[in-house]
């Protein structure tokens, strides 16, 4: 009997054993096999260019500027989300001016500041300063430090992205009313109006009187054979040009690596919207002074008898000459490509039409001209 119960209670167990051990390793090889094959099979070919391998839910395409902390939770890191962005490219010498300027901006801003003579620890003087994200590199213009720091994925988080030069007065500006007037004139690319008396070259950017917003002006007759083109209409300057996100990311593009004063490329900005006529303005019921104060200037070279200045100002009217032909040219090839004669084509803007190669001299008499160092 103990025989036949011990066979019995055998036979019945290895039964057992042999009906669930290959549903169980089946199921062991099934996982390992799917683990395997999932990764390698995941491709998205609409994730970001060199994500494709990544599945959707994990990726993040955009980043941000917010400051974080090294503690906490990270939910809890943003007492408020800054909305916009304002960049100034500083020297420490007009830290009073930048000051005065910085205290125009809410909260609502991200401060951003880029230093082109390597003190940006020396304005920890100012309680704003510690908030604020500083980058700097010696002798850099703020179209370097807007090409290699404002990504549009990077500044992706803000509606506005405010980038100004360092000499520029602001008692007659509030920055949440130029937003304000912004959105109401559907502007994706705008300026403050410029105080008359500035000495600004081009009347598109000057200051009218008992308007909120301009979108075009009276120029010189022969500069302006089409009243829908810059300079008479869809232009601003380049001193302190503010940009909806979706006209930087194509801004950010027309930037050119080398061409760092931006010379010209005002009269380019229209290519970004449409139409640009309607979408370019001045702000005037929020304005400016230009005061023209040449601190970047001294950063250049002395030679040949000249004094720095003299040699940075001759380099912003060879870029000026330099992007204008590059657009030209890309023009032609890109006509050329699509089997068109370019010839046939008018081109989209006035640099070459109303400031042709060769009047290029009489066109920079007419910049300001320098302001009184203060």
């Amino acid at each position: 009997m103990r025989l036949i119960l011990v066979t019995l209670v055998g036979v019945v167990s290895g039964f057992l054993f042999g009906v669930s051990y290959p549903v169980l390793l089946s199921e062991k090889f099934s996982r390992y096999s799917l683990l395997s094959v999932t990764r390698g099979r995941i491709w998205v070919p609409s994730n970001p260019r060199g994500a494709e391998r990544l599945v959707p839910g994990i990726v993040v395409p955009h980043s941000d500027l917010y400051l974080r902390r090294m503690y906490g939770k990270p939910s809890e890191d943003l007492s408020i989300t800054p909305k916009y962005l304002v960049t100034f490219t500083v020297g420490y010498n007009q830290r009073h001016n930048i000051d005065a300027a910085i205290k125009k901006f809410s909260e609502n801003f991200t401060i951003l500041l880029f230093h082109y003579d390597n003190r940006a620890s020396e304005w920890d003087e100012y309680e704003w300063s510690k908030k604020a994200i500083h980058v700097s590199a010696q002798g850099q213009t703020k179209w370097w430090y807007a090409k290699r720091f404002l990504h549009p994925d990077i500044v992706a988080a803000y509606d506005y992205i405010f980038i100004w030069d360092e000499d520029l007065g602001v008692e007659n500006f509030d920055a949440e009313e130029y937003i304000k007037l912004v959105k109401k004139h559907g502007l994706e690319i705008s300026q403050p109006g410029l105080k008359p008396e500035s000495g600004q070259a081009w009347r598109m950017t000057r200051r009218m009187k008992d308007r909120e917003v301009h979108k075009k002006a009276e120029e010189i007759p022969e500069w302006c054979k089409d009243p829908h083109l810059p300079p008479c209409a869809a232009f601003v300057e380049i001193m302190a040009p503010v940009f909806s996100r979706d006209a930087w990311r194509c801004v950010w593009h027309l930037i050119q690596n080398d061409l760092v004063h931006g010379w010209g490329l005002d009269f380019f900005l229209q290519q970004c919207i449409e139409p640009a006529y309607e979408k370019i303005g001045v702000v005037d019921a929020q304005w400016i002074v230009h005061q023209g104060i040449p601190s970047l200037g001294d950063q250049g070279k002395a030679g040949d008898g000249k004094v720095p200045k003299q040699g940075v100002r001759k380099r912003c009217r060879l870029e000026w000459r330099m992007f204008g032909q590059r657009f030209k040219d890309a023009e032609k090839d890109y006509y050329s490509s699509m089997g068109v004669d370019p010839s046939n084509i008018p081109y989209h803007t006035n640099f070459h039409k109303s400031m042709r190669m060769n009047n290029h001299s009489q066109i920079t008499s007419r910049l300001r001209p320098p302001a009184k160092k203060v």
